[in-house]
């Protein structure tokens, strides 16, 4: 399956290597709570350590509504481990060498260089994508508005239990 993710839909599962070799599957990261996705350009270079960086230092708050950001870039292993060694960042960051997982959710660009559009898909635990963000220029937009649906989300299921 390749094409575009959009809001609505099913995110397809995925399993990758993380920063420490160790493989991560999108429905077992799920099973303890909404996963943000982040696709990233390329590791260590100044725009993509802004957007990690932003993630990072709303951990408390992704905590706070029971999610956890998941980075996700072209970069080998080895990259991947010192980018969030270097940043402290604290999350996992994926290596999808291959541009599988890239494809799959319709983030793969043409370019060599940077083969990865910059873009944050809000996936619920049943793996409904909640929110989409896609801006090459606005790091700080990611997380933002990530965890502004991710709040949405919560007053919504908070207001149907008191009506339930």
């Amino acid at each position: 399956m390749s094409g575009r993710v959009e809001k609505g839909d099913t995110a397809p599962d995925f399993a990758l290597p993380d920063e420490t070799g160790a493989v991560r599957r999108l429905t077992e990261l799920l099973a303890e709570g909404p996963v943000v996705l982040f696709f990233y350009p390329a590791a260590l270079s100044p725009g993509c350590t802004a957007q990690a960086c932003r993630f990072r230092d709303l951990a408390a708050e992704f905590a706070a509504v029971g999610a956890r950001p998941v980075g996700i870039s072209s970069d080998a292993v080895e990259r991947q481990a010192e980018f969030a060694g270097r940043h402290a960042l604290g999350m996992p960051l994926l290596s999808d060498a291959d541009g599988t997982v890239r494809e799959r959710f319709g983030v793969k660009r043409g370019i060599a260089l940077a083969p990865t559009k910059r873009a944050t898909f809000v996936i619920g635990r049943d793996r409904t994508v909640l929110e989409v963000v896609r801006s090459e220029l606005r790091m700080n937009a990611h997380a933002d508005r990530a965890l502004a649906a991710l709040r949405d989300q919560r007053g919504q299921e908070v207001r149907a239990d008191r009506r339930g």
